[in-house]
């Protein structure tokens, strides 16, 4: 069984694109801007499921005050993070474009 093994080391390196990976990463902005752009991504996406829930409970609160005020509330604050979440992505484009 070594002997198999040492065949298969010998028969050469592989390339990281032959099996379907990237080069590695050795640029510092490029590694900041696609962690920050994974980041706003589910930012976004928790935003948005926010929004949706809220909608949804908004939805059934059946003329209950405080549970329709606790929903809309929701729903405003869900908004406004996706507008700072929006807001946060575009600064950061534009301040590592610049560098």
């Amino acid at each position: 069984m070594n002997s198999f093994f040492w065949l298969v080391a010998q028969s050469g390196k592989i390339n990281p694109d032959e099996i379907g990976l990237k080069e590695p990463i050795t640029d510092a902005n490029l590694a900041l801007s696609n962690t920050l752009d994974t980041v706003y991504l589910w930012a976004g996406i928790i935003a948005v499921l926010a929004i949706v829930i809220a909608g949804i409970l908004y939805t059934t609160s059946t003329a209950n005050p405080s549970h329709t005020k606790q929903a809309r509330e929701a729903i405003i604050y869900a908004v406004v993070g996706l507008i700072v979440i929006m807001m946060a992505f575009v600064i950061t484009r534009f301040i590592l474009g610049r560098f």
